[in-house]
């Protein structure tokens, strides 16, 4: 095995997530990766949460209100990605053309630290689409449920 495979196997991949990557909200064809999620805790990142229709879209912004979420340690499993990017419409090769994209981000903790995790950030004109106050889609999706 070569030194860079080694230095990357075992390393703990986080996520945030805001949307239809959280347990609660993942559709079928999407449930059961997330379903291998380990759940690390609450978080916020600076920016702005929009109502897509059946999901909703985040846009980063560093004077941004806040997109509040969750943070995931990922299965060290490579596919795991692959399979996130597919759901989410990300292709690697060709991120201006996708309807999401994948980055890093620092994720602050409910506890106050810091954590670099991947994000699906929105990548499409926003058209009509409608601010959810708050930032919070669960929130706002149980609202909307009643």
């Amino acid at each position: 095995m070569s030194s860079s495979k080694r230095a990357t196997k075992g390393r703990k991949r986080y996520l945030f997530s805001y949307g239809t990557l959280l347990p609660r909200h993942a559709p079928p064809d999407i449930a059961p990766t997330v379903r291998r999620f380990r759940r690390v805790g609450r978080g916020f990142v600076r920016g702005k949460l929009y109502d897509l229709g059946e999901y909703p879209g985040a846009i980063l912004s560093r004077g941004g209100p806040m997109v509040v979420g969750q943070v995931f340690e990922l299965p060290d499993d490579p596919g795991v990605l692959t399979r996130l990017d597919d759901y989410e419409g990300f292709d690697p090769s060709r991120p201006q053309g996708s309807l999401f994209v994948r980055k890093r981000c620092l994720v602050r903790l409910h506890n106050g630290h810091k954590l670099a995790c991947w994000i699906y950030t929105y990548n499409r004109p926003l058209g009509g689409a409608r601010p959810l106050t708050g930032g919070n889609y669960p929130l706002t999706r149980n609202h909307k449920a009643r």
